[in-house]
């Protein structure tokens, strides 16, 4: 098939392409971009941010192969970027595939929870900052934070990621104000979306090969994001690589230990994610809680079945010439 030939039956599809870190979601998107005449929107937390590419595994200009791709590089490293703020960027972004362009939207990426506030799978909560409430909160270790969280809401403290303390304090804000985080939710979308989840079965192996790959320009990466006037203390918030990176040239650990580490760190985010997409049911509370469904409508591949991913979005799209 042609790409230039093919059309879609009803203009508000979007296909969504999730799964854990490493298991080849951005190559994927490009592939079926190309093939479904479509354009990609990251949905990556931090691929937002400018400066961060090496440490997010940011797509590169030549790996995007002349595909256009949104919520890249939008927002400034030093200042928060919210789930709202996604929303509002996303949305405008799909607007303009769908409306000027007749083209598919590609949403692509392991945040869940940016992809379950676009998909309506959660109900965003309207809760705006509370300076005081933070100001105490920052105070606190990611530690003791944690603790409070999982007192108050266990469900989403065995999502969140533990060491992530702006998270944890957003987290916090919310149940502050109306007594729980949402989780699932019935809201409605004009949107119909298709789901494609990547599960590789070596991904522990491509986790570490990354890893290594990309060990020594993320260093220099990070050099060069704290010379710009990036704080460690901010590269901390900012979780996983640059946590890490911060902690190493800060001289708190060595380079050995901290590739070990970090790639221990990552391996538990990756599963936190599945957890996090798992159909078989999401999020078990530390203390044992009953697990809630997660959404069902995901269907799972494994990275390199490209022949059957196209062959299901063939039928799920209606695609035709």
């Amino acid at each position: 098939m042609n790409p230039t030939s093919l059309k879609l039956r009803g203009t508000r599809k979007v296909l969504v392409i999730l799964g854990p870190t490493a298991s080849g979601k951005s190559e994927l998107a490009v592939k079926l971009a190309q093939k479904f005449n479509g354009e990609i929107i990251s949905a990556d937390s931090r691929q937002v941010y400018r400066g961060l590419d090496v440490g997010t595994g940011k797509i590169t200009k030549r790996e995007m192969k002349g595909i256009p791709h949104y919520l890249l590089d939008v927002a400034n490293p030093k200042k928060q970027f919210s789930v709202s703020d996604f929303l509002i960027l996303t949305n405008e972004a799909i607007a303009e595939i769908v409306n000027n362009k007749s083209k598919l939207p590609i949403v692509v990426g392991g945040t869940g929870f940016y992809i379950d506030a676009l998909t309506g799978v959660v109900v965003f909560p309207d809760v705006p900052p509370n300076k005081k409430l933070r100001e105490k909160l920052d105070k606190k270790s990611v530690t003791e934070l944690f603790k409070i969280l999982k007192k108050k809401d266990s469900k989403r403290a065995g999502t969140i990621d533990p060491n992530n303390k702006v998270r944890l304090i957003r987290a916090l804000e919310i149940i502050d104000k109306i007594g729980f985080v949402p989780q699932l939710g019935s809201s409605t979308s004009k949107y119909d979306f298709i789901y494609v989840g990547l599960k590789p079965n070596d991904l522990d192996k491509r986790i570490r090969k990354r890893l290594l790959r990309r060990f020594e320009p993320m260093i220099r990466e990070g050099r060069k994001l704290h010379k710009q006037g990036l704080s460690y203390k901010r590269m901390h918030e900012l979780g996983l690589e640059y946590r890490y990176i911060a902690m190493y040239l800060q001289g708190k650990t060595l380079q050995g230990e901290m590739v070990e580490k970090l790639y221990i760190a990552i391996r538990h985010y990756a599963k936190r994610q599945m957890i996090w997409f798992s159909a078989k049911g999401g999020s078990a509370s530390p203390e044992g809680g009953k697990r809630h469904v997660r959404n069902k409508k995901i269907k799972w591949f494994k990275s390199e079945k490209y022949k059957k991913i196209e062959s299901y979005l063939v039928k799920s799209l209606r695609i035709y010439k």
